[in-house]
């Protein structure tokens, strides 16, 4: 058989598997969009009924006035801005000297590193909050946000493979030319790992929003809470109102919907060149 046929049976076959796949994947957010525009009488129908009528728009505007979810939004645009800007200042700088800098310890280092990511958060969650109860942090949105300064493991390994991808030759060209380091990192290198950095800033930006746990822990006054901590309050308040719960659940994940549809390529070509070489 002709190669170029067999190349394009396996693309489509390729492309059917994923569109199959992506099915399962988006059928419930489909379901939570169509039931945050059901009135509750439509809700727990059966056969289920995917088309709303009428589409109860109010929903979104009850929701929003039932709980202070602009006080929310406003809150965890904060907290992952804030965390999202310390990972992408400290992950890629502690991965180019990993991956390009000669230093006593480089190895031993990186291979601790390597085991803290392995560690589960959960092992970490009580010592992490009796520092911050002793440093007087709880209560406030800081250590949601001023760990993130000081490295995250995997976004550090994940920059490192991709810097490790990098031709030394653009280093000893500036180097010759009198550039420091820093400057060589700020000026030349940082900028060529534009794609993964943005996977990484990514990474953090969906795990920050829709974090719950570091928000239970940490954050005590309710004026402080996050959109995802306000969700829970909300069920626990008024569980029976499913619709608009799940008009505010909508409203929550738009945002990285939006973001991941106009990054995405930048997204893809970060994690793929990330594993290039290591």
């Amino acid at each position: 058989m002709n190669p170029l046929v067999v190349k394009k049976i396996n693309r489509t076959l390729a492309h059917l598997c994923l569109i199959i796949a992506s099915f399962f994947f988006i059928i419930p957010f489909i379901w939570l969009v169509s039931t945050s525009l059901k009135p509750l009488t439509q809700i727990f129908t059966f056969p289920p009924e995917w088309i709303p009528h009428p589409f109860q728009w109010s929903n979104y505007a009850r929701a929003v006035e039932y709980i202070p979810f602009w006080t929310y939004l406003r809150n965890t645009a904060v907290i992952t801005i804030g965390s999202t800007l310390g990972v992408i200042i400290s992950c890629p700088l502690v991965a180019y000297s990993f991956a390009k800098l000669e230093w006593r310890g480089r190895g031993v280092l990186f291979f601790v590193t390597l085991a803290v990511m392995m560690i589960p958060g959960q092992v970490t969650m009580i010592p992490l909050f009796l520092l911050f109860t002793k440093i007087g942090w709880v209560g406030t949105s800081l250590p949601l946000i001023v760990p993130q300064f000081f490295g995250v493991p995997f976004y550090i390994f994940l920059l490192r493979q991709f810097f490790l991808g990098l031709p030394d030759a653009l280093r000893e060209a500036a180097r010759i030319d009198g550039a420091s380091e820093f400057r060589i990192y700020l000026q030349i290198m940082f900028p060529l790992a534009k794609s993964a950095v943005l996977a990484v800033a990514l990474f953090q930006f969906m795990g920050s929003w829709t974090d719950f746990i570091g928000p239970l822990l940490y954050l005590t006054n309710e004026s402080s809470y996050t959109v995802s901590l306000g969700l829970q309050q909300f069920q626990s308040q008024k569980g029976s109102e499913w619709g608009l719960l799940m008009a505010v659940s909508t409203l929550m994940t738009l945002p990285v919907i939006v973001l991941f549809f106009f990054l995405q390529k930048t997204f893809i070509n970060g994690i793929t060149f990330s594993g290039i070489k290591g």
